[in-house]
């Protein structure tokens, strides 16, 4: 860090004194200190002007553009996940919510929703206190299938873009966090209700964060991409007689 503010310090002073000596040449020549400092004024006035221009307008317009293209490669994250990961997990985890169907028959996304709609549903998934129960479905497969996936998850995390996605970096915790309490267990019968009670939360805690990246993901589908929104909405998780058959 110091030889780089180093070599800065030269760098500046070597261009001032450059300016001074081409200044002072010009002074050699042409005897006009008028001339000099007249266009000298002027130049230090439009400085401030330019410094307006670079910093605040187009620099703001260069991070629009690296904003919008780092959330485009984080929705190809996002997507991957949800192929990969998020969609069966989904599935999965409704068997072991009682509520799962009613909330169901709000999560039919189709080529109607708008924008607006999707942000009140994400809000109201968020509030939705889901009814787990661990004994409602099998906690080992779901125990399975998610260190069958391990590899992949430890390779999103991995990526540098999903830094700046904040609820999906949480997703993936809870993920990671009920996976590894899963794993701690060799055995799921006959544990105590405090237990299940925890594992419950654990549960909880995903379904809704997954549910509600979910959305997010569907509303980026529609706007950015019909062709694999049209596809997402037949496959949706929330509907049992879910096809990939256009009908």
């Amino acid at each position: 860090m110091k030889r780089i503010l180093s070599w800065q310090v030269l760098l500046g002073a070597a261009l001032l004194a450059l300016s001074a000596l081409f200044y002072y040449l010009h002074y050699l020549i042409f005897r006009d200190a008028h001339h000099i400092f007249l266009y000298l004024i002027g130049d230090i006035a439009f400085l401030f002007v330019e410094v307006l221009i670079v910093t605040l307008i187009l620099h703001k317009l260069l991070n629009a553009r690296e904003k919008r293209s780092m959330l485009k490669k984080m929705n190809m994250v996002i997507g991957a996940f949800f192929s990969e990961v998020g969609i069966e997990l989904i599935r999965r985890i409704r068997a072991f919510d009682s509520s799962s169907e009613s909330m169901a028959g709000h999560m039919m996304v189709n080529k109607d929703w708008t924008r607006k709609k999707f942000v009140k549903m994400r809000a109201a998934v968020e509030r939705c206190a889901c009814s787990v129960d661990c004994r409602r479905s099998d906690i080992k497969n779901l125990r399975d299938f998610l260190v069958s996936k391990r590899a992949f998850l430890l390779a999103l995390l991995e990526n540098p873009n999903l830094l700046e996605h904040e609820s999906f970096t949480n997703l993936l915790w809870a993920v990671f966090h009920l996976m590894e309490e899963l794993t701690s267990r060799t055995e799921f019968s006959g544990l105590p209700q405090t237990d299940y009670d925890h594992l419950a939360g654990d549960i909880r805690r995903v379904e809704g964060l997954l549910n509600s990246e979910w959305l997010g993901y569907m509303a980026h589908l529609q706007s950015d991409y019909p062709y694999l929104f049209s596809l997402a909405v037949r496959m949706n998780p929330f509907d049992a007689n879910a096809s990939a058959i256009v009908k």
